[in-house]
């Protein structure tokens, strides 16, 4: 964004879990992996604390690499585990909690999501779980993180009267069957393309899907059902799309 850069729940490693060789292991590898990224990277924002958003072989080394030049965001009472692993420069904050980062001259908000946290057995929603608004003076950026939809009050229309309407959105896609176990956690495409609606996105990019074996549904199946969901509500094809692994999309 301009001069800013960051990443939104890095992992690098080939499987997650509480070993290297225990877990679900990636349908692909990284795009890149740390060693590729800027010498300027300047935050990393982390949208809660499930082994498959917040990964320790990757923010031990990313630390290892940046140290201290990196700045990173989390939600309140997460950063001790940050602190526990030897990572310093932590800012948590609460829902519709504003940084000013002064640095790079952006602002950075943490948006409350309908999801839970856990990373042991015991410290189930011990820490906040949530997405970001991240903007400065020309352009708007939302990363949605885990989510399901809240249908009752729906907390993107407020994220979208607050922050909105945003240049570029990152909503989840994936990891939606069966629903009645997955609903209240993660949005199927169509509640995707609803939250699109709701924050008052000019384009949207499909994450959470494809990486690893979580739910039920095919790996391959959320492009198409999103597709689908974008012409059932009458969007221009482009304002919601998913990229390949690797791929540029340039903004105009």
């Amino acid at each position: 964004m301009n001069n800013f850069r960051f990443l939104v729940d890095p992992v690098f490693s080939k499987r997650f879990g509480i070993a290297p060789f225990i877990g679900p292991k990636r349908f692909r590898p990284p795009a890149l992996n740390i060693n590729d990224l800027p010498d300027d990277l300047d935050t990393i924002l982390i949208s809660h604390n499930h082994m498959d958003h917040l990964d320790y072989p990757s923010v031990k080394q990313l630390n290892k690499r940046y140290g201290e030049r990196l700045t990173w965001f989390c939600g309140r009472g997460t950063r001790q585990w940050f602190l526990d692993n030897h990572v310093k420069n932590v800012i948590e904050l609460d829902w519709w909690e504003e940084y000013h980062f002064s640095k790079k001259e952006v602002n950075i908000a943490f948006c409350p999501a309908q999801h839970w946290s856990r990373r042991t057995a015991f410290d189930t929603n011990k820490s906040l779980w949530g997405g970001f608004a991240v903007w400065d003076t020309t352009h708007k950026f939302y990363f949605a993180g885990d989510t399901g939809y809240t249908h009752n009050i729906s907390i993107f229309r407020q994220i979208g009267k607050k922050y909105g309407p945003f240049n570029l959105s990152a909503i989840p896609i994936g990891v939606y069957e069966p629903r009645y176990m997955m609903e209240t956690q993660h949005v199927s495409p169509d509640e995707a393309v609803q939250i699109h609606i709701d924050v008052q996105s000019k384009k949207s990019i499909g994450i959470h899907w494809g990486t690893w074996a979580l739910a039920n549904e095919y790996f391959m199946e959320p492009p198409e059902k999103l597709s689908q969901a974008v012409k059932n509500n009458q969007l221009h094809p482009s304002s919601f799309i998913v990229v390949k692994h690797g791929e540029i999309v340039d903004l105009p």
